[in-house]
This record gives C-alpha cells, sequence and structure tokens, in this order.
C-alpha cells in the first residue's frame, strides 16, 4: 500500500478497551468504531493469515478471547498490534481498519461461513502448523 489516499478519514482517537477486547477508533470524518479484536485477529491482513494469494487463506479459530498485549504507531498511517497469542505481523492501515469497521456485520456472516465450510467452530482451537507450510516467514 502506497499510503492514504485523499479522502481516507484518520484516526483521531484510538482507545484500546481490555475488559470488552475492543478496538475503539473515531475517525476525522466523525465515524467512530468499536472493532473486536477477535475480529482484528482473524483479518489481520498478514501473510500468516492471508497467504501469499487467492484461495491461500487461513481460517483463524479459537481468538474469542485473543486480546491485545502492545499497540505500536507505524509512520502516519498504521498501526501494529501484538496479540495476547503472539500473532504481531500486521500492519492495520488506517483505511483497512475503517473498512473493518464499516463492514463488520458482512465481515462476521462471512466468517461464520467460511467455518461452517470448514466444518469447524469459532471456539476450536487452532490446527497445529506442520507439513508444508510458507516458508517466507518465520511462524
Amino acid at each position: 500500500m502506497a499510503g492514504l489516499e485523499k479522502h481516507t478519514p484518520t484516526p483521531q482517537d484510538i482507545t484500546v478497551h481490555g475488559a470488552s477486547r475492543a478496538l475503539e477508533i473515531s475517525f476525522s470524518d466523525g465515524v467512530t468504531f468499536r472493532i473486536p479484536l477477535e475480529l482484528m485477529r482473524i483479518y489481520s491482513p498478514s501473510a500468516e493469515v492471508q497467504g501469499h494469494g487467492p484461495g491461500q487463506e487461513v481460517l483463524q479459530t479459537g481468538k474469542r478471547e485473543v486480546g491485545l498485549e502492545g499497540l505500536e504507531p507505524v509512520g502516519n498511517y498504521a498501526i501494529k498490534p501484538t496479540f495476547t497469542d503472539g500473532h504481531d505481523s500486521g500492519l492495520f492501515t488506517w483505511e483497512y481498519l475503517y473498512f473493518l469497521g464499516s463492514e463488520q456485520d458482512q465481515l462476521w456472516a462471512d466468517y461464520e461461513r467460511r467455518l461452517s465450510e470448514a466444518g469447524t467452530s469459532r471456539d476450536a482451537p487452532m490446527p497445529e502448523k506442520g507439513g508444508a507450510g510458507c516458508s517466507t516467514h518465520a511462524h
């Protein structure tokens, strides 16, 4: 991503709600979203979750209780969360956070559909890593 588009709203305030496990983010266009950390984790933009192309996405399960250990700014365009399950390779741009916030209902529906198609549940543990995986990243 080359940077912000001119029309991309920018965050005015970001608050982590630890007890309810959500990120509240207020944007310059007056919209405020409360994004569950679980949603951020299962839709992390990292290669570990998204793969390296269409059809290579890794379905994330067992993330309902995930929290944040840290949140670092990345320039003036993104944040890098460190989740309590150790995942820390996703850069969440302002544009992507706005997308997650504004499309939450559809994203949850898509996630539930993918879980159903995979014959698994939201709270199932992640399968053990093994076999031929992504060799370009240390896991």
